[in-house]
């Protein structure tokens, strides 16, 4: 079953996506920070998401793992 039809899979590749372009602008700034529009701008906002709100991205993460190993 794709990621688009199940909630739990969209979740954890949202989740994924915000841990990983923030880790990305903490490595290399230049490239996620030169695409703030357009498609590409996307990623420059899950970054920034991941900087600004990161307990709550943490919790999230700690929970949706949780929800994966114990009841899936």
């Amino acid at each position: 079953m794709s990621a688009l039809f199940n909630f739990q899979s969209l979740l954890s590749v949202i989740l994924l996506m915000i841990c990983t372009c923030a880790y990305l602008r903490s490595l290399f700034p230049s490239i996620i920070d030169r695409n703030k529009t357009g498609l590409l701008g996307v990623f420059w906002k899950l970054a920034r998401i991941g900087e600004r709100k990161s307990p709550y991205v943490a919790v999230a993460c700690v929970i949706m793992a949780a929800s994966l190993l114990f009841w899936t």
